[in-house]
């Protein structure tokens, strides 16, 4: 009788979990049936990671290194992150934003391995059991989309899997937590791209988006199934459309473990960056004019927890919410306007009309300006040289995603503003020669924040995620910026020691968490060595 390949080690070689690859020992081999299966010189995984880059190094653009990734990712787990964390700053851009937005774009025809779970609405009624074929019994974090809003792109449907994928390879590549508790989920309730729709190649359900209480009820019993299945996950709720955003974190945020990246994780390193601008510049949060150019869900998220880090410096609540001012597509956001949704009203001036966004800067007259609008190029000359107008050193930080989308480049803003403008952008932009100075922009990317807050959910077994987490995050990712990175424009830790840096967030977290009688593990004598004692490490003998 022929031999079955479950029967064999040959299996191994296809669980990307167990499989080696050319890392198999002669002795593994030997024992496992797999001898005579690959090449006879065992390598080891420094080896591997040297082919990998050799590999990468040589395909023509960043899409084709994505797709590279994402297969080593499905055929050797431990190599890619292998890869990965030997040069962070370096594969972040191709595993996740920019790159993503283009793999998300082109989905249904780079498709190859399925990897999570895609639940679709039409499963209601049988969620819980769809989402019990996936394979791992103990989930500790979640990361769910229904793609209506991915990065600055718009409805991608099923194509905004590559979110969820990528920022969970992240929770892992930036601040160790082990993979096999995570799991990316798409909801499918249809989309409203009709080009998606008419495309023969799109993979997603084919009809137009379900809306109102079917909607709702369906998140319902995705949250339900998730508490029964996996009672210690913590769900991530990544780019909904600000319709669902708002009222999903309002309605789930006090119940289960849940944060959104998009609110929470954005307005976190936003106010990180902030805490580094204010040793450039001196000055004091409660003494900050913001302007944001956007008033959906992200600009909200922010000025909140602006706000609330002024009230934590003494500043009346309400009066710190007024230092926050939107801008939207119908200009500023005014109490006399009929058309602000609920969450926007907080931060409703009482002013004229503005109908442009330089004359907003000019009337208002904010210490920073903060780009959420996906909308590329507004933060123009005008605006830049308007700002340069009102303040020695303007904080420009235009956040939107992809490269694409970004307010203004690097360049633009330091140019604009003869050098002294504090940057930093939600894509990456290279350093800047200007005035015989090397001018280094950040990336103000929620990278800093929410992996670092997965691993101290994770090491902790946290029952809630709560504000004032976020703004403890804020605080330790601005503490580890040098004076020299201050000097260069830096104002985010160097991307090349994200680990560290995440470690250090993740332990202030843990912290808070133990402090607020929020930990379901008994707290250590020091958080710092426990929480780096849970980290995973890319080695084959672990």
């Amino acid at each position: 009788m022929a031999k079955r390949e479950d029967d064999t080690g040959y299996r191994v070689l296809r669980d990307p979990r167990r499989n080696k690859g050319s890392a198999f020992t002669l002795e593994e081999r030997r024992a496992l049936g797999i001898e005579g299966l690959l090449p006879p010189t065992p390598s080891n995984l420094p080896l591997q990671v040297a082919r990998i880059h050799t590999e990468l190094a040589i395909l023509p653009n960043d899409l084709q290194r994505y797709l590279m990734l994402s297969d080593l990712q499905a055929r050797n787990e431990t190599l890619f992150y292998a890869v990965i964390m030997s040069d962070p700053a370096h594969f972040m851009p191709l595993v996740y934003t920019p790159t993503v937005g283009e793999a998300c774009q082109k989905f249904d025809r780079i498709f190859r391995a399925a990897r999570g779970m895609y639940l679709p609405i039409t499963a209601r009624g049988r969620v819980r059991d769809v989402l019990g074929n996936w394979p791992q019994g103990d989930v500790r974090f979640i990361v769910v989309t229904d793609g209506e809003r991915i990065l600055g792109l718009g409805d991608l449907g099923v194509g905004g899997m590559g979110i969820p994928i990528g920022k969970l390879a992240l929770y892992t590549s930036c601040a160790g937590v082990p993979p096999q508790y995570c799991l990316p989920v798409m909801l499918d309730a249809g989309t409203n791209n009709r080009q998606l729709l008419d495309d023969p190649l799109y993979l997603g359900l084919r009809q137009e988006r379900v809306r109102g209480p079917e909607y709702h009820d369906f998140i319902e019993e995705f949250v339900e199934a998730v508490q029964a299945l996996y009672p210690l996950c913590c769900i991530q709720w990544e780019d909904f459309a600000n319709l669902n955003a708002v009222p999903i974190l309002a309605r789930y945020r006090d119940r289960i473990c849940t944060f959104n990246d998009d609110i929470q994780g954005t307005a976190a390193v936003a106010v990180a960056g902030i805490y580094s601008a204010l040793r450039i510049t001196g000055q004091k949060m409660t003494e900050q004019r913001f302007l944001f150019l956007g008033g959906g869900s992200a600009a909200t998220g922010i000025a909140e927890l602006m706000a609330q880090a002024m009230a934590l410096e003494g500043m009346d609540i309400n009066a710190a919410r007024r230092c926050n001012a939107l801008y939207d597509v119908n200009g500023l956001l005014v109490t006399s306007r009929n058309d602000l949704a609920e969450f926007q009203r907080p931060f409703a001036q009482d002013h004229p009309p503005v109908e442009r966004f330089v004359d907003a800067v000019r009337a208002l007259r904010p210490t920073a300006i903060i780009g959420v609008s996906t909308v590329p190029k507004l933060f123009d000359q005008a605006v830049i040289e308007a700002m340069a107008e009102i303040n020695p050193r303007p904080i420009i930080f235009p956040y939107s995603n992809p490269t694409s989308r970004s307010e203004c480049t690097a360049e633009e803003a330091y140019t604009w503003s003869d050098g002294r403008a504090i940057f930093a952008s939600g894509s990456p932009f290279p350093p800047v020669e200007l005035n015989g100075k090397t001018l280094v922009p950040g990336q103000g990317n929620n990278v800093y924040i929410f992996p670092a807050l997965g691993m101290a959910v994770f090491a902790t077994e946290a029952t809630r995620v709560t504000q004032e987490m976020f703004i403890v995050a804020a605080q330790a990712v601005a503490e580890q910026v040098s004076e020299e990175s201050l000097e260069s424009g830096l104002i985010y830790p160097p991307q090349s020691r994200i680990l560290e840096a995440s470690l250090h967030v993740a332990a202030c977290i843990a912290t808070l968490i133990f402090d607020q009688g929020l930990a379901r593990v008994p707290r250590p004598d020091d958080i710092g060595a426990y929480i780096r004692s849970c980290a995973y490490h890319p080695d084959y003998d672990r």
